[in-house]
C-alpha cells in the first residue's frame, strides 16, 4: 500500500510538472516577443538537456558543438532551470561588465542550504544587500594586504614549530645512520594547513591531535560536495528520494566541520578582544569578523545569526586560501592539458627526503 501511494505521488508530480511546464513555455513565448534566445534542440521532458552532458564527451566540448549549431548565445534546460550559454567573447563581456548585476546572483542549491549555513556563506548566497555587506567586510578587513601583513608573524611562528616537529621526529626515530626519512608532501601540507587555520581561527593543530586528519578530510569532502551534481537541484521534486545520498553526506560533513569551528568561535566570544588582543598585530580573521559583524549588523542580520555569519565566512576564506596556489612542473614546462581517450594517471611517488639536523640542539626551540 505504501509503495502504491509513493508511485501515485511520483506519477502525479510528473504530470503536474509537464502541464505547468507547457503553460510556462507558452507564457514565456508570448513575453519574449519576436526575438527569443534560441533553445538548443534535443531537450527531453523533465530532465531537459541533462542527457547530453552525461555522455562520454566533456561538457565544455558538448556546449561548443551546440554553439556551432545554434550560434554564440542560446539556452539549454537543466531540469526545471533554463540556462543561458554564451560562446562569444563580446557577448560574455557584455554579460560580465555592462549587465554584471543581472548575472551576479547564484541559484539556490542543497549544498548552499546544508553546508553554507542556509545561505549565510556569502560565496554561495544570492546577490543582494547581505552579499554586498559581507563582501565589503571581507575585502576591506579580512583579506586585505594590510591584514595579511599584520599576521605575518603567524607564518614565521608556524614555520618554526614545523622545524621543531621535524627535529623531534628525527630525535625519536634516528637509527645508526643518524637520518630519518620524511614525507615532505605531508610536511608541507601540514605546515600550510596550520598557517591558514591559525590566521583564520587563532589556533593550530599539534602533531598529536587526532581531529586534525578528520577535519582536513571533512574539508576535502566538503570541496567535493560543492562541485557534485545533485539531481534534486535541477528537479526539486526528487529531493525526498535523496538520489546518490548527497543530502545525508552533506549533513554529516557540515556537522563534523561545525563541531570544530564552533569550538573556536566560542573561545573568541568568551575573549574580550580589547583586553586580550593587540588589534594592530594579533587579531585573527575570526575575531575581526566577529567584532565587525556586531558593529555593522546592529539592527538587521538579514535573517542570519551572528554565529552563522562568522562561521560561514571563515570557512569560505579557509577554502579560498587553501586553494589559492598555482601548479607547475619542476622543470617550469607548461602542464600538458591534452585530452585524449586512454590516458593513464600514474600514482604519484611521495616526495621523501633523508633528514638530519645540522644545527646545535638548543637552537631547535619554539619561538612564538
Amino acid at each position: 500500500m505504501d509503495l502504491f501511494l509513493s508511485l501515485l505521488i511520483l506519477v502525479g508530480s510528473i504530470l503536474c510538472y509537464l502541464v505547468f511546464g507547457h503553460l510556462a513555455r507558452i507564457r514565456n513565448g508570448v513575453s519574449r516577443g519576436n526575438n527569443p534566445v534560441p533553445e538548443a534542440a534535443g531537450s527531453w521532458p523533465i530532465i531537459g538537456h541533462l542527457h547530453l552532458l552525461a555522455g562520454s564527451q566533456v561538457p565544455h566540448k558538448v556546449l561548443g558543438s551546440l554553439a556551432d549549431k545554434f550560434g554564440p548565445i542560446f539556452t539549454i534546460k537543466l531540469g526545471v532551470h533554463r540556462v543561458l550559454v554564451v560562446s562569444n567573447s563580446e557577448v560574455a563581456k557584455e554579460c560580465l561588465t555592462t549587465n554584471d548585476k543581472v548575472f551576479a546572483s547564484r541559484p539556490k542549491a542543497m549544498v548552499s542550504e546544508l553546508m553554507g549555513y542556509n545561505y549565510a556563506n556569502f560565496g554561495l548566497a544570492p546577490y543582494g544587500p547581505y552579499w554586498r555587506e559581507i563582501r565589503k567586510i571581507v575585502v576591506l578587513e579580512l583579506v586585505s594586504q594590510r591584514r595579511l601583513q599584520m599576521l605575518a608573524h603567524v607564518r614565521v611562528s608556524e614555520v618554526n614549530r614545523s622545524m621543531i616537529d621535524m627535529y623531534r621526529t628525527w630525535n625519536t626515530n634516528k637509527g645508526s645512520s643518524l637520518t630519518v626519512k620524511i614525507d615532505m608532501k605531508k610536511w608541507f601540507g601540514d605546515l600550510i594547513v596550520n598557517i591558514v587555520v591559525r590566521m583564520i581561527f587563532g589556533d593550530h593543530f599539534s602533531p598529536s591531535e587526532q581531529n586534525e586528519d578528520h577535519f582536513k578530510k571533512s574539508i576535502r569532502t566538503a570541496n567535493e560536495l560543492m562541485g557534485a551534481f545533485v539531481p534534486s537541484d535541477v528537479i526539486p521534486g526528487l529531493r525526498w528520494l535523496d538520489l546518490g545520498g548527497y543530502e545525508k553526506m552533506m549533513k554529516k560533513t557540515a556537522k563534523d566541520i561545525d563541531g570544530v569551528v564552533d569550538g573556536w568561535l566560542e573561545e573568541h566570544k568568551k575573549m574580550d578582544s580589547t583586553e586580550h588582543l593587540d588589534e594592530c598585530k594579533d587579531q585573527v580573521f575570526m575575531a575581526t569578523l566577529l567584532s565587525r559583524v556586531k558593529e555593522e549588523f546592529k539592527e538587521d542580520h538579514y535573517g542570519f545569526s551572528t554565529d552563522a555569519i562568522v562561521k560561514a565566512t571563515c570557512l569560505l576564506i579557509l577554502a579560498t586560501i587553501i586553494h589559492g596556489f598555482e601548479f607547475q612542473n619542476p622543470t617550469n614546462d607548461d602542464i600538458d592539458m591534452t585530452e585524449s581517450p586512454g590516458l593513464t594517471s600514474i600514482k604519484a611517488t611521495p616526495l621523501e627526503l633523508l633528514v638530519a639536523p645540522r644545527l646545535l640542539p638548543h637552537l631547535y626551540t619554539v619561538s612564538a
